[in-house]
């Protein structure tokens, strides 16, 4: 009796609701992925609004007389490092570089993505036989190795780095966006758009893509947590973003001749990389269970 109220319910809800918020209440359902969106948003508010209650000289200004100590003490929340730097200071200006770069990296894969993989399902024929052949041979390169390539070749910053983990990571969402492309492009309401005239550029972002979007949206929401761990990981190999610009990556990279003895130096920085990674993905299934056609009721 039970499962059968919760059944008329949410068919009136869903006959009520609409799109958006039939996706919303679908995704409210899981608890992991409401739990990761408030954590991954806090965590988003406090690091983006550090500069209004810390001073960036706390976060570069070295000062040897405060050299690792203990967090809690003398009103360092997270203790110093070997430099005598707040490190609570640089895991917040750290977070905001590592989202916003992860943020930037996942636009430009996403535009990229998007570019070819529509002109490659849209057309067909030898245009998509070219284009997939080039996403092929980007595919056959691991993409650590592409972005550290594309990084050594257009020197070594921050933009560079951005541009290196991007290229190398939407030769994958290209996939899909064609395979999602291809689903829609012989709809009905696609057929109308050509009768009227509708230019093709027109076409595809007004009628093809926001329809065929959604798994593309799940894969790169999956995507973002791969590529926060990416940037860290460039950072700790010392070819990512450059000190003393506090990031995740590069702290850990700072700090790792003397984790041994302060242990702090280094689970506080691989806490807040987990941490967010780990709230990304219970995002990523949230939005994938409410985006599943087969949760339709």
């Amino acid at each position: 009796m039970r499962k059968k109220l919760e059944k008329m319910e949410q068919a009136v809800a869903s006959a009520s609701m609409s799109q958006a918020g039939l996706i919303w209440y679908r995704f409210k359902k899981n608890k992991l992925a409401v739990f990761g969106l408030i954590v991954l948003s806090v965590l988003a508010l406090v690091c983006f609004a550090s500069p209004l209650y810390i001073d960036y000289q706390t976060v570069i200004q070295q000062n040897t007389s405060q050299q690792f100590i203990s967090p809690g003490a003398d009103g360092h929340i997270f203790g110093t490092d070997m430099y005598g730097r707040d490190l609570f200071a640089r895991i917040m200006y750290g977070g905001m570089v590592s989202l916003s770069c992860g943020f930037a990296v996942l636009l430009i894969a996403l535009i990229l993505a998007l570019f070819f993989g529509s002109v490659s399902g849209y057309f067909g024929g030898r245009v998509d036989f070219f284009v997939m052949r080039f996403i092929d041979i980007m595919m056959c390169v691991p993409y650590l190795l592409l972005a550290m390539a594309l990084i050594m070749a257009m020197g070594q910053s921050t933009w560079s780095l951005l541009l290196a983990i991007g290229v190398a990571m939407f030769p994958g969402l290209t996939r899909l966006v064609r395979a999602s492309i291809m689903t829609v492009r012989d709809s009905e309401y696609v057929d109308a758009a050509k009768c009227y005239g509708s230019p093709v550029w027109k076409i595809l972002i007004k009628h093809i893509i926001p329809n065929g979007i959604g798994p593309v949206v799940v894969s790169a929401t999956l995507m973002l947590g791969g590529i926060i761990l990416a940037i860290a990981g460039f950072g700790f190999l010392g070819i990512g973003v450059a000190p003393p610009t506090p990031e995740w990556g590069t702290i850990l990279s700072e700090a790792r001749d003397y984790i041994r003895y302060y242990p702090y130096l280094g689970i506080i920085p691989g806490v807040a990389i987990g941490t967010s990674v780990l709230c990304i993905n219970f995002v990523g299934d949230g939005i994938r269970d409410a985006l599943d056609p087969r949760t339709k009721k």
